[in-house]
């Protein structure tokens, strides 16, 4: 059976009217995404491949394209992998997706990965690094931090600590907790590791719902600044 729209109101004619509300600006960037992905010894090979699966098919949707590849608004994007306190690592650098090859690009970039790390969970180090990249961004009208987990902090600062030291500007976290290893870690996340207006949490019950809650997440991520810009409520 058809999945339905993710969002049966945000239709081409929806996206064509926001577009149109935005200042002219040839071909401004409207989102820096900084992607977050969890390599902790919590996160088994299998679960490693299903993340990063997760994450190609995401980008090969045909839905997620076209949220992409609005004219003269492009999206820049930049994925790393996380794991302990000195464990971080850019997998993807910043790439402006202008076009179908551009996205495609990263795809094949993700193939045959292999992960950088299998340490501790230094969330808030993650959150740190994470920022610090998105200030390496090409310049955008919004930039999000997009963090995956499936444990609490137990390496390094605490993110409540990150977010007392280090000046987050108008960086949006957003974040994608996995169920399955800790009890609460939705609420983990909801209360300690998103920030920013509009910011949220989505949910998998385990590892084997990645790809498609990531999926779900990445077209809120990619709507949402283009809503908000056109003066339009941002999603939630």
């Amino acid at each position: 059976m058809a999945r339905p729209a993710l969002f049966p109101h945000l239709n081409a004619l929806a996206l064509a009217v926001a577009l149109a509300a935005l200042p002219a600006q040839a071909s401004a960037c409207r989102l820096a995404l900084a992607l977050g992905l969890d390599v902790s010894r919590s996160v088994s090979n299998p679960a490693y491949d299903l993340q990063v699966g997760g994450v190609q098919a995401a980008l090969a949707d045909p839905e997620v394209r076209a949220a992409i590849l609005i004219p003269d608004a492009p999206v820049a994007l930049a994925i790393f992998e996380w794991s302990g306190r000195w464990q971080q690592q850019v997998v993807v650098g910043w790439t402006m997706l202008e076009s179908a090859a551009d996205i495609d690009a990263v795809i094949a970039q993700m193939d045959g990965l292999e992960r950088s790390f299998r340490g501790q969970t230094a969330v808030g180090r993650a959150l740190f690094f994470g920022g610090r990249l998105l200030l390496g961004a090409p310049e955008c009208a919004a930039r999000t931090l997009d963090l995956s987990g499936d444990g609490r902090n137990n390496d390094g600062p605490d993110p409540a600590r990150i977010y007392e030291r280090f000046d987050f500007g108008d960086i949006t976290v957003n974040g994608l907790a996995i169920g399955g290893l800790e009890i609460g870690i939705l609420d983990y996340y909801r209360a300690g590791v998103i920030r920013g207006p509009g910011a949220f949490v989505e949910f998998a019950e385990d590892w084997r719902d990645f790809p498609p809650v990531f999926r779900r997440k990445l077209l809120r991520e990619l709507t949402a600044p283009l809503f908000s810009e056109a003066g339009h409520p941002a999603l939630r």
